[in-house]
């Protein structure tokens, strides 16, 4: 009971993750079906719709417009500033910060990770690491997107008896941009408007959110 306490927000956001998966699955495997159908084609089973790259697109085009929205957030939020927001540091606190402010070499503390005490190249991976894993997820469900999503192109324009078309032309094609930008911009909105939002609205007992009495003027609080 105290691990499922301690690590409750992980295991809660788990288990959605997965309820959520298994729900897109069988959800998309009727939607396919029934296009299928409809098209005079024969209807395949959940396996093999699940291991198929109409699903793996669906799946890794949501993937990468999230682990962009973060990747860009983390980045941002170390440069510019949000007056008021809880979002925000505050306003004269831009930029990566000193050593002493990160803990960083001889300002370590005792409890410090292994890699802030240590100095050169350790301690500038270290401090870049959740920037470097966010980018890499970004671009490795981009491209499974972009491989999945140029299969399942492709079966579609032969099934229309039509030419295929190459990764590359695919990965320039109207259907691939529209597909990835109508997840870009709604993850852009919502992340603005929850930096914004927050400067006047209250979740009380929320670490995304000021204090309920804090002043719509704290910034960072």
């Amino acid at each position: 009971m105290r691990f499922l306490r301690q690590n409750s927000l992980s295991l809660f956001f788990g288990a959605l993750f997965v309820a959520a998966l298994v729900g897109q699955s069988f959800a998309g495997w009727a939607a396919f079906n029934e296009t299928q159908v409809s098209e005079g084609l024969v209807s395949v089973g959940w396996v093999e719709y699940v291991t198929s790259s109409s699903f793996a697109a669906d799946v890794a085009e949501n993937w990468q417009s999230e682990y962009l929205q973060f990747l860009l957030y983390i980045w941002a939020t170390i440069w510019f500033v949000q007056r008021g927001s809880s979002e925000s540091k505050d306003v004269d606190q831009a930029g990566p910060g000193s050593d002493q402010e990160q803990r960083v070499g001889r300002f370590a503390r005792p409890d410090s990770p292994a890699w802030a005490r240590a100095g050169g190249l350790r301690q500038v991976v270290f401090a870049h690491s959740l920037l470097i894993v966010m980018g890499g997820i970004f671009l490795l469900s981009w491209l499974a997107q972009s491989v999945a999503g140029v299969v399942a192109y492709d079966e579609e324009q032969l099934t229309a008896l039509e030419a295929p078309v190459t990764w590359v032309e695919y990965v320039h094609s109207a259907d691939f941009w529209n597909r990835t930008l109508q997840n870009w911009q709604s993850e852009f909105l919502a992340v603005g408007s929850m930096a914004v939002l927050g400067i006047v609205l209250r979740a009380r007992g929320s670490s995304e959110s000021k204090p309920v009495g804090a002043s719509h003027e704290d910034t960072g609080a």
